[in-house]
């Protein structure tokens, strides 16, 4: 397939040929919940430094991106695109950052508005459904590197965002994004925020989240005052609650529910025409396993499905023991891209 032609029908042999290697669990964590925690907070510090870069957004707003050093002049470039309510620093990020970087890839990591550690200026954040940023880093890379291949990966809400992206665009999206790789998707975020609100660990997971959440708005009380009810933000104890009063009226949604629907990604994957990784493990916790597109995904062929029994979300964790642990994601994720990019 010729990259320059965003038409093309089929996807490249690389990608039709590309085989995962085989995720083995850790035996020492058992289960989604111990695979997603331990993911968290077994992922090494990172070595690679970054430099910081702000661009502009038409609105008067602004975007941190964050890069590690360029391994030879005309390397590959990979977009990288967090969780909720993380940032570039997050543990996941930079090892992904570094796999690529040991394949010959340079990385530029995108923290979504309100997470690079300085609130945004504009009344609002960013959601699970917000592609327009996206949209003005991909440009913005586009021009300033014009020459070198560009990839994406998207962790969790950066995942769906990266698809929803990808989908929009349609034919068009192999001109901007040579290939892509997402992990832990809530590919229905209806069915995923139900998940996350059920059981004790989903209670743990919702307050980790809102407690962030509500901080960056307590923050900015002063912009939003007069768009959301703040006490209701205050007082809401799930993500539906928080997304009723505060994310849906702030970006233009009636409703959480529209805002679920117009926004999962799974509604978009049959128009991504970029080839694309998915790795998913079917005990998710975010989402529930018949929530898991897999029709959708097969009927695809610039989708390849990377989905495992288990793993958790983000968490894919392997390795002999705590003192040695292996993240299948990261390592696969930058072995699919450096095949497509023509990395290392």
């Amino acid at each position: 397939m010729d990259p320059s032609d965003p038409t093309s029908a089929s996807p490249p042999q690389v990608h039709r040929a590309f085989e995962l290697l085989p995720f083995q669990p850790a035996l020492w964590l058992p289960g989604p919940h111990l695979q997603t925690v331990g993911g968290k907070f077994l992922r090494p510090p990172p070595t690679l430094p970054l430099t910081r870069e702000r661009i502009a957004t038409p609105d008067g707003d602004f975007l941190d991106l964050d890069r590690t050093p360029s391994p030879s002049g005309n390397a590959p470039l990979v977009l990288i695109l967090h969780g909720l309510e993380g940032s570039t620093g997050r543990g996941y990020v930079r090892l992904a950052m570094e796999k690529l970087h040991s394949r010959g890839i340079q990385a530029v990591g995108m923290n979504f508005r309100s997470c690079s550690g300085e609130p945004n200026r504009r009344p609002r954040f960013y959601h699970s459904g917000e592609t327009g940023d996206v949209a003005v880093v991909v440009e913005h890379l586009r021009r300033s590197f014009p020459d070198r291949p560009l990839g994406a990966l998207g962790f969790s809400l950066g995942g769906n965002v990266l698809l929803k992206y990808l989908g929009e665009l349609g034919d068009q999206s192999l001109r901007l994004i040579q290939a892509a790789v997402a992990v832990s998707v809530p590919f229905d975020l209806v069915a995923g925020t139900q998940a996350i609100e059920t059981g004790a660990m989903g209670r743990v997971y919702s307050y980790y989240f809102l407690r962030s959440l509500r901080r960056k708005t307590d923050a900015k009380a002063h912009l939003l005052e007069e768009l959301v009810d703040l006490d209701a933000v205050r007082r809401a104890r799930t993500l539906r609650e928080y997304d009723e009063v505060a994310t849906a009226p702030l970006h233009g949604f009636p409703g959480a529910r529209r805002y679920y629907e117009v926004s999962s990604s799974a509604r978009f994957l049959d128009r991504i025409r970029t080839p694309t990784l998915l790795l998913q493990a079917a005990d998710d916790p975010f989402l529930p396993a018949g929530s898991l597109p897999e029709a959708s995904v097969r009927a695809n062929p610039f989708l390849r499905p990377g989905f495992t029994p288990a793993g958790g979300h983000v968490g894919f964790v392997a390795g002999p023991g705590p003192w040695d642990p292996r993240f299948w994601a990261e390592s696969e994720a930058a072995r699919y891209l450096a095949q497509l990019l023509g990395g290392s």
